[in-house]
């Protein structure tokens, strides 16, 4: 296990310092300049340029890249130009509401998946496994944001179930702090277990055709015996992957959902810091997203060592 882990981990590493560099420069290439647009279009030019040298905009691009890199190791990530309030703060208040919705939304795709591909695989080729699979195309062919409107125009504006938008805070109680994170986990969620349901029914399938479930099934076990007890931990490799790549994407996804339902959200920092030019949060943000992809694949790879002894053998 020692090697795998050190392996994996300098990858981990490695990822992470190649995507730091990509969204610096990225971001480095944009046209326009923060120091321009929060001083106006009449600004003079001695102004523009003392408020550049203020921000550390007059730079070099490998020192300012350099003292990004410190300061997030260290926990200083920078003031924010627009709100002249720390980014670490801005973030922190933001994730408050962005990583309970993201939990939220994988816990409804991971119940919700798991029960229509199990159940889609224990009646392969019957009414409900047919039904089932179409349901799962139509959710993959929507887009979460139209499926929020649709939800938003029935349980707010048709049955007035839910608020159509906005966040009354967790100082108002986790009750209807859960309530107003609903209907976008839902819409988060939706397409997510659409996918994974395929998926989950396609793993599901394939392991109960090997050689040791048929054997299992002559020895006299019932199926659903079999099924729980020999194949769903050797058809959870597939979708624990999935599953991996949709906790990040889901975190990612906010930022969409969040403008629909006027969620005051990490989504709706980033999508406000870009309109006000405010790269060292953007910056820091997509850094964050970028980080958290790179961890759950991590964490996901190390399971995969735990549930199949096979691939930590034959990554050694």
């Amino acid at each position: 296990m020692g090697p795998f882990l050190f392996k994996r981990v300098l990858t981990l590493i490695g990822t992470l310092i190649g995507a730091s560099i990509v969204v610096f420069l990225v971001l480095e290439i944009l046209p326009g300049n923060a120091a321009e647009i929060m001083m106006g279009p009449d600004a003079s030019p001695e102004a523009v340029q003392a408020l550049a040298t203020q921000l550390g905009l007059d730079q070099p691009a490998w020192e300012r890249y350099w003292h990004w890199v410190t300061g997030m190791l260290t926990g200083e990530l920078g003031n924010s130009y627009a709100y002249s309030s720390p980014v670490s703060e801005l973030m922190l208040e933001r994730l408050s509401l962005t990583i309970p919705l993201a939990i939220m939304a994988m816990c409804l795709t991971t119940v919700l998946a798991l029960v229509v591909g199990i159940y889609a695989a224990a009646n392969h080729n019957r009414l409900g496994d047919v039904g089932l699979m179409g349901v799962t195309q139509i959710g993959i062919a929507i887009p979460n944001f139209w499926f929020a409107i649709l939800l938003i125009l029935l349980f707010s504006v048709k049955l007035q179930w839910f608020s159509a938008g906005g966040f009354p805070g967790w100082s108002e109680g986790v009750l209807p702090g859960l309530q107003a994170l609903l209907l976008p986990a839902l819409s988060l969620a939706f397409v997510q277990s659409a996918i994974l349901a395929r998926i989950t029914r396609s793993a599901v399938l394939e392991v109960m055709r090997e050689d040791y479930v048929r054997t299992a099934r002559a020895k006299g076990l019932s199926q659903r015996a079999t099924l729980w007890g020999h194949v769903l931990r050797n058809a959870m490799i597939p979708v624990i992957t999935v599953m991996g790549l949709q906790s990040a994407e889901l975190l990612a996804g906010t930022i969409v959902v969040e403008n629909v339902f006027y969620l005051p959200g990490l989504g709706r920092l980033i999508f406000q810091s870009i309109s006000n030019r405010d790269l060292i949060v953007v910056r820091n943000c997509v850094m964050f997203l970028a980080t958290m992809v790179v961890v759950v694949n991590f964490f996901v790879d190390v399971l995969y060592a735990v549930i199949d002894p096979r691939v930590k053998a034959s990554d050694i």
